[in-house]
């Protein structure tokens, strides 16, 4: 299979906080899009790896994605090594996607930094000769950085991408991980769920509509014309 665009999460329900309204745009405009989880984001306080895996197929589900997979690398000490490296880079050359979607590089959770600096390392190791990875050499044209809910400063995004069609469908895919922001959290408001609705209308109010998710680029963006800004 070739996507269009690999989404690549440091735990399940990190591409959902992140950007499951963009993944949602995404589809409706018939792109390809996957989405890579490093790690089985166990163990957590209400969580196991049977509720785990049932909740993220349900998310799955509703984003109507063409390609879901796990890369069984380490919860809670998730590290940029060698061998996660060339695991990480044989899917990118399997799957070989346009673009890669990958956390934002500065957060408090240590294993969303460590997710991004071998996502970066593995885009280039993607593209090597002479090496027994799977699949044929490959180089993502872009990396995108999507914001985590562990962040601990303010975003300044490089662009913010209008989701207010596809904000309930985000919604619903986030609600399936119940075990992670449902069950044992407080009732009352705001809720967890309130304070996602209330940065997505944030970031939507900042570009005049009505629900925005924020992206970061380390890279130069380029556009072919003016007339492509909202």
């Amino acid at each position: 299979m070739q996507l269009d665009y690999l989404v690549i999460a440091p735990h399940p329900d990190d591409a959902e906080l992140g950007m499951a309204g963009a993944i949602l745009k995404f589809k409706a405009e018939g792109k390809k899009v996957g989405v890579l989880d490093l790690t089985s984001g166990e163990p957590t306080p209400h969580g196991s790896l049977e509720i785990r895996a049932k909740e993220t197929a349900a998310a799955t589900e509703i984003l109507g994605l063409d390609w879901r997979g796990n890369l069984g690398l380490p919860n809670r000490s998730l590290e940029p090594t060698l061998e996660a490296r060339a695991k990480l880079a044989g899917v990118i050359r399997q799957l070989r996607p346009k673009w890669l979607f990958a956390p934002y590089w500065v957060d408090a959770h240590p294993d969303h930094v460590a997710a991004t600096q071998l996502i970066e390392a593995a885009r280039f190791w993607a593209k090597l000769s002479k090496t027994d990875m799977p699949g044929e050499p490959f180089h993502p044209q872009r990396i995108f950085n999507y914001y985590c809910v562990h962040l601990k400063q303010a975003a300044q995004p490089a662009f913010i991408l209008d989701i207010s069609e596809f904000w309930e469908k985000k919604l619903a895919s986030i609600r399936c991980y119940e075990s992670q922001f449902i069950t044992g959290r407080s009732t009352e408001p705001p809720t967890f769920i309130d304070a996602l609705r209330d940065e997505a209308a944030y970031w939507g109010k900042t570009i005049g509509t009505k629900y925005g998710e924020p992206f970061a680029a380390r890279e130069p963006l380029g556009v072919k014309g003016m007339a492509e800004f909202i």
